[in-house]
């Protein structure tokens, strides 16, 4: 369809919207198999595709009788049918389309589903389409122990109360004091600053869900019957998202989340319409940084600066390896009034922040918005990775009393150099936050080349004596050199130190006077710029003087690379 000269974001909100109504026609929310079997009828009639389905999204936009389908229908209304806009099909992507429909859309997987429908809709990612994949145990690893388990702690006391007032004959008091904790859990509010197409958000929201059917089975016993319509829902589970394809996707992946809970719990006439609501709860903006305007950046000679874009690539003439292609070029930016981007208030704060190192910044997003960024947040050491800047402002928010406990997936160097100094200005001693749990290592996401990904996960919040952090470290599960996997860990409990580890604060060493001018760290590559791969050679009149065999630790305890390099120290 884009071949076709359609926009990718007209494209891909066309297809959520008839994703979206082949899951309805599936749980019931509208006739049984009508979408399809209209599909089905237009096939060899594409021309009148367009207006007969715009018309039934109208009609699901809004409720009502609906000619085409002739039922009834329920309203729908939320922004997915605020454009009924339907485009026009051949036949070869209509049969797609039919195919599509008889496959069955009821329980689907949310946590994946939202993934794979962001990069299938965005043309840059799509060649990784199926190889980004994660788990939704990894999701889970950050979503219970900053969320979920603190919320089970806090019921776990309550219902505890509840039964000793029902024991003592009190049991109009036990309710309330369980009906009190299900009005909070159906006001907590969850906040994921960087919700991509919404995994994060989704997981917490099903966790959710199940800690309050425990409190309705609760009441129930007590003798209570609900009667109001208070439950948990989205619109207690805040994203933000600079990509507006995968904000939207976020959207829908709450809602389907939600009715497959609500149907496969509670009868298809409890389902107040209209059935998705617009709650705004998904911003599409930045999440670190706000400003008033954007103005191009001008030459001596009055023309815009141009920068690549920092995606574009091109085969190399040569080696055939992909190279940024300097043709694909974007103006280079000023950021006017630039300042930290406000979040919403939220009791918890999860997430995956985008993975990008200090020193790749300004190649991922420009001189104009990395000098905005480190003028904004001065606290934060400019070479520090971009994932730190969401941990800066999450410490923040808990620091100020505006959030309970925060919990991010970061680059496993958050233990080193600049990244720890982040961690380390906001715990320990002088300081009022402390790290409640920590993964140091973990894998993540397999890159479509076939590398790994190692992160780590760590989740903070107010300091408490009386609650020890929780270290858990992976147990290896090594099915060759380059994959680490494994579901098995090893609990430690102690302060958590900056470095993720338990023991010493290392960062509270000072160097010893003594030990001045008597080491010396040697010579050490900086870069691969001087590397040489078997075969490379270079024209020197005597090579053996400064060229060099190169090893490290991994060639020594693995697989050597045969790697030489060029040594022209002291030249």
């Amino acid at each position: 369809m884009e071949g076709s000269g359609y926009e990718a974001s007209r494209v891909s909100q066309f297809l959520m919207r008839c994703l979206f109504t082949m899951f309805a026609e599936d749980v019931d929310l509208i006739p049984e198999n009508c979408f399809t079997e209209l599909l089905v009828s237009l096939q060899g009639d594409t021309g009148n595709f367009p207006d007969m389905v715009r018309t039934l999204w109208e009609t699901m936009d809004k409720g009502g009788f609906s000619p085409i389908l002739r039922a009834k229908l329920r309203r729908f209304n939320g922004g997915l049918f605020e454009d009924c806009e339907a485009l026009p099909l051949n036949d070869a992507q209509l049969e797609l389309l039919v195919e599509a429909g008889k496959a069955d859309w009821r329980e689907v997987e949310p946590a994946i589903f939202g993934t794979l429908l962001e990069r299938a809709l965005d043309p840059v990612e799509r060649h990784k389409l199926g190889a980004h994949y994660t788990p939704r145990a990894y999701v889970e690893r950050l979503v219970m122990p900053t969320i979920i388990d603190p919320l089970r702690d806090e019921w776990d006391a309550v219902r505890t109360a509840a039964i000793t007032l029902a024991t003592r004959g009190d049991a109009d008091e036990a309710i309330e004091t369980v009906r009190d904790f299900h009005a909070k859990l159906c006001e907590t509010r969850i906040l994921d600053p960087a919700c991509g197409s919404g995994n994060f958000l989704y997981v917490a929201l099903e966790h959710m869900k199940r800690l309050e059917g425990e409190v309705l089975n609760t009441l129930r016993e007590l003798g209570y019957r609900q009667t109001e319509l208070l439950t948990v829902d989205p619109h207690q589970f805040l994203g933000i998202e600079v990509n507006p394809r995968a904000a939207a996707i976020a959207d829908l992946v709450l809602w389907i989340g939600y009715l497959q809970w609500h149907i496969r719990t509670r009868d298809l006439s409890q389902i107040a319409e209209p059935i998705i609501r617009k709650f705004h709860n998904i911003e599409c903006r930045d999440a670190v940084l706000a400003w008033d305007a954007v103005e191009p950046v001008l030459d001596d000679n009055g023309e815009p600066v141009t920068r690549w874009d920092g995606r574009t690539t091109k085969p190399h003439p040569v080696t055939g390896e992909e190279v940024p292609d300097d043709s694909a070029r974007i103006p280079v930016l000023k950021y006017i009034n630039p300042r930290k981007a406000d979040w919403p208030e939220a009791n918890y704060i999860v997430g995956n922040p985008p993975f990008i190192g200090g020193w790749k910044l300004r190649q991922a997003r420009g001189d104009g918005y990395t000098k905005a960024l480190w003028e904004t947040y001065s606290a934060v050491p400019n070479k520090t990775d971009y994932v730190m800047y969401w941990w800066q402002r999450a410490a923040d928010a808990v620091t100020e009393g505006k959030a309970h406990q925060f919990g991010f997936i970061t680059t496993n160097s958050i233990r080193q150099g600049f990244n720890r100094k982040v961690v380390s200005a906001n715990i320990g001693v002088g300081h009022c936050l402390a790290i409640h749990f920590a993964v140091p290592d973990h894998p993540w996401v397999d890159a479509f080349d076939g590398s790994d990904v190692r992160i780590a996960m760590t989740v903070a919040g107010k300091a408490d004596a009386t609650q020890p952090g929780t270290l858990s470290t992976l147990i290896p599960d090594r099915t060759d050199t380059h994959r680490t996997r494994g579901d098995d860990f090893t609990i430690q409990r102690g302060t958590i130190q900056a470095d993720l580890t338990i023991g010493a604060n290392l960062d509270a060493a000072v160097s010893l006077k003594a030990n001045e001018g008597i080491s010396y760290a040697g010579v050490k590559l900086h870069g691969s710029g001087f590397l040489l791969h078997p075969g490379e050679g270079v024209n020197f009149s005597d090579e053996t003087d400064v060229i060099k065999k190169y090893v490290n630790g991994r060639d020594i305890s693995q697989t050597s690379r045969n790697l030489s390099f060029i040594d022209l120290f002291g030249m």
